[in-house]
């Protein structure tokens, strides 16, 4: 992505603390309230791998290594409550615990790491990629999720 046309001024380095992510940028998603700078683009995380990502959520300067966006959670099967983390040409797995997210010493979210597997289960192969899900605490069934690709 050019700089001109970037949605950010020159000089603008995004980089904001998780409790920034999920209790400014995730809550006001959720809650269909404006956010004041459009810098976190929605996607459609199954439909893409992420090496094509980073084109999508480039804010405009070469150093970043993190790119943000919002993405619906894809349901394994209709009526279940299983995510369905597959592309095309691999999926995400979790590792790990979640983590909380807080704000003056109050749980305001979670955080999930996931690491990208080429390849199908059992089989694939473990990648660089790793992406950390982000959720409201409050809406364990929000329909929107934050998420950082590093």
């Amino acid at each position: 992505m050019e700089l001109e046309s970037s949605c950010v001024p020159p000089g603008f380095r995004f980089h904001p603390t998780e409790e920034e992510l999920v209790g400014y940028y995730l809550k006001r998603k959720v809650e269909s309230l404006q956010i004041d700078l459009d810098v976190i683009v929605d996607i459609d995380l199954y439909r893409m791998e992420p090496w094509d990502i980073e084109g999508r959520c480039k804010l405009g300067y070469e150093e970043q290594n993190e790119w943000f966006f919002f993405s619906h959670k894809d349901r394994k099967y209709p009526t279940g409550t299983r995510t369905n983390r597959a592309t095309s040409a691999g999926f995400w797995k979790a590792t790990g615990r979640d983590k909380a997210v807080l704000s003056k010493d109050r749980i305001i979210g979670m955080r999930k790491t996931l690491v990208f597997y080429n390849g199908r289960a059992p089989n694939g192969r473990k990648s660089d990629w790793i992406m950390h899900e982000y959720r409201l605490q409050s809406s364990h069934n929000a329909p929107v999720q934050a998420s950082t690709l590093h």
